[in-house]
């Protein structure tokens, strides 16, 4: 091709077109454009291209490089950031176990299991990486979403990492007073936040954080997720009196214990407007440091409810006693999703019958999930086989969508009754392999294969193919349930 005589190369396209080209290609495509010559890879960063930037990053020091890179490049005029940390590959041994997996964990006044070498040069190498995030974005006054998350439960140790081990990679303090201070100048910067979302992420978000929002910003604030519970004691992220400034907020995530009374009055208040989405995180250790004395009452939830007709809460629940969650299930929630994950307390019968009764116009989304070392010992949540609660949930609970079990006894003509309840509005029902049970009767059948019967029989209820699932598939759901919940938490505060 020839233009006045002269050849005409990629290297000569005018960079407003080669960024128009670029334009109608996925992220992974421009990347493999760009290599086509120096004029194409100063295009590929074109502020244009890139409104959105959402990272997966595990924790590696090899992850550093990439990184600087990417954020030099696009931190100062991203719109959209989301970003996720995960340790990958765990190192075991030294006390390196997961949390509610068989990890030993420090009571008053002993001392806290020792971290391996590579355990701590994996938190060290966390804070580099947030580090490297926060400093690219603090003068980025065009960032409108914020999202940050990192999957470090199994560094915490129950709660026990922020007083101890920090202290080993961070003796002076100097790096979370830098990334405290960072988050601060982000938030004071802002001129058109209005996504903010903190999760586990290791004492980015202070008590004092949120007031380096303007006026005009925390009044315009959409979303707010501050899931950053590391802080013993009674200290909480936000408080009602500051809830007061983030009058069009549609949509809240935090520590259940940090959700008051007096933050539902503010919610209620005609102020305020409607409240569309409110996730909630209730975990056994925050109750046993805090306390669920100033939750709020139903009057509360049924004020809020009044205020917010369209409101939908979502609970995920970890090794929460059933005597508190039946404190905590107030009759005028709104219920609408709610997650399970035990590692030493199960759920009972009586708290899944409860939840079936008062959420049977709201709830769509139910998981439970009992991670159990003894595989033989699987909790069976009816007393009574004739009247199991899972079966009864799905019949009052109409709505019913997604329906997931492992580790608790799934007997498998309950299962068929499930499935011809709900039917193919049903979408997800997954239980693991191991949880289901037979009766003796069906086993003793010569003449029919009770597996192949059973599938059969599923299948032909959920008017598609059916198939019990290994626990591996079930990975995102059950063995990262914080991830699952970030993941759930987004999705649903993004579906308004």
């Amino acid at each position: 091709m020839s233009v006045c005589g002269e050849a005409v190369g990629a290297g000569s396209l005018p960079s407003e077109l080669v960024v128009h080209i670029f334009s109608f290609l996925a992220a992974p495509d421009r990347l493999r454009a760009s290599a086509a010559c120096s004029h194409w890879r100063e295009c590929l960063f074109y502020p244009a291209l890139w409104p959105r930037l959402r990272l997966s990053l595990r924790v590696s020091p090899t992850e550093r490089p990439r990184l600087e890179f990417l954020m030099r490049k696009c931190g100062w005029f991203v719109r959209e950031l989301r970003v996720q940390f995960a340790a990958d590959n765990y190192p075991t041994g030294g006390g390196g176990a997961a949390a509610g997996e068989g990890a030993a964990v420090a009571g008053d006044g002993e001392a806290p299991p020792p971290l391996s070498p590579r355990w701590l040069d994996l938190l060290r190498t966390y804070l580099e990486l947030v580090l490297c995030v926060l400093s690219s974005v603090r003068n980025n006054r065009n960032l409108q979403k914020l999202s940050l998350f990192g999957d470090i439960s199994i560094l915490q140790q129950h709660g026990t990492i922020s007083n101890t081990y920090l202290g080993k990679v961070d003796p002076d303090g100097k790096k979370i007073k830098q990334i405290q201070q960072l988050f601060e100048e982000i938030l004071g910067n802002s001129r058109q936040l209005k996504w903010l979302s903190c999760g586990l992420m290791l004492q980015i978000v202070t008590p004092t954080s949120l007031s380096s929002l303007s006026n005009p910003i925390a009044n315009t604030m959409e979303h707010l997720s501050l899931l950053d519970n590391h802080i013993p004691g009674n200290t909480t992220l936000i408080t009602a009196v500051e809830l007061e400034r983030f009058v069009n907020l549609r949509s809240l995530a935090l520590d259940f214990c940090d959700f008051t009374a007096e933050m539902a009055r503010v919610l209620a208040d005609s102020n305020h407007v409607p409240l569309h989405r409110l996730s909630l995180l209730v975990h056994s250790v925050s109750i046993m440091h805090k306390s669920l004395d100033n939750m709020p009452k139903d009057e509360n939830w049924q004020a809020l409810t009044r205020n917010s007709t369209n409101l939908r809460v979502y609970i995920m629940a970890f090794d929460v006693k059933s005597d508190d969650m039946l404190r905590i299930l107030k009759p005028s929630i709104p219920l609408e999703r709610i997650h399970f994950d035990s590692y030493v307390t199960c759920v009972s019968g009586a708290v899944v019958d409860l939840i079936s009764r008062q959420y049977d116009k709201f709830l769509t989304h139910f998981i439970l999930m009992n991670d159990v070392i003894d595989m033989s010992a699987f909790p069976d949540l009816s007393d009574n086989r004739n009247e199991d609660p899972l079966v009864l949930l799905a019949w009052r609970c109409t709505r019913l969508s997604l329906l997931a079990v492992h580790g608790y006894t799934v007997w498998a003509h309950n299962l068929i009754a499930i499935a011809r309840l709900r039917g193919s509005d049903l979408k997800v029902l997954e239980v693991t392999e191991e949880s289901i049970e037979f009766d003796q009767g069906e086993l003793a059948d010569q003449d029919v294969d009770p597996v192949h019967n059973f599938i059969e029989q599923v299948s032909l209820g959920l008017g598609r193919p059916w198939h019990a699932v290994m626990d591996i598939e079930l990975l995102s759901v059950f063995t990262e349930p914080t991830r699952h919940f970030y993941r759930e938490m987004q999705s649903f505060s993004e579906g308004i």
